[in-house]
């Protein structure tokens, strides 16, 4: 883990956090794989008093990265966001203050049913959105079949979070498969079977190791205590 001060990332102001997802973070990175860098910041509250409100989110300066506003990060780790979550469990952590090392700490309270029902859900919309009645062709359709490894890595991580009760990032166990799924290299009825193998799983599992609703509590108390700083 990288300190504050210890690293030469280019990072918004404000930044209490900085971490590499994607393929890096998975476990799937090939020599071709960009480093997608997302990160949370602080704005001074004072801005908030203006009648143009400061954004809650920013793109870059590096390419791949993007950053949200430390309310807004928040705000959709709540709902159970796989992109957000995935933050705050990623191995790769680039830059940390102690207001991420804080934010860090508090990663159980963002967690809830609500996270398992929307890494199934962001997998279904893939699913829907690879069309399919209308399979990618074997060792073809290239963008499908990277929708298609993503749909399945999502639904190892619902069947994570509900049998684990965390997200699963680091997917190395399943790196040949997937990355096999990704080339085309796999029969779409063999796609189609471990999709319905992984929901069988996550039906089973379900609702048992969550609770029902997240600890919005203690996330606004953190959040409040970061206005106060911010000030």
């Amino acid at each position: 883990m990288t300190r504050s001060g210890d690293t030469t990332l280019t990072a918004p102001g404000g930044t209490v956090l900085s971490v590499v997802i994607g393929s890096r973070a998975y476990g799937l990175d090939t020599e071709e794989s960009d480093v997608d860098r997302r990160g949370v910041f602080v704005t001074p509250t004072p801005m908030f008093w203006r009648l143009d409100k400061p954004p809650d989110h920013v793109e870059g300066p590096l390419p791949e990265q993007f950053s949200w506003e430390v309310e807004r990060f928040c705000v959709l780790a709540l709902e159970g966001n796989p992109s957000v979550l995935e933050c705050l469990w990623s191995p790769l952590v680039e830059l940390v203050t102690p207001v991420g090392e804080r934010l860090l700490a508090l990663r159980p309270a963002f967690l809830s049913a609500k996270a398992e029902r929307a890494f199934a859900g962001s997998a279904e919309r893939q699913f829907r959105r690879l069309g399919p009645q209308d399979p990618p062709r074997p060792g073809g359709d290239g963008r499908r079949w990277k929708m298609a490894m993503h749909m399945i890595r999502l639904l190892l991580g619902a069947v994570h979070l509900a049998g684990r009760g965390e997200p699963l990032i680091e997917v190395g166990a399943h790196r040949d498969r997937l990355l096999a799924v990704r080339r085309g290299e796999t029969p779409w009825p063999e796609v189609l079977a471990w999709r319905a193998r992984l929901l069988a799983e996550l039906d089973e599992r379900a609702g048992r190791a969550l609770p029902a609703r997240p600890d919005r509590a203690a996330v606004e108390e953190f959040l409040t205590d970061v206005r106060r700083w911010a000030l």
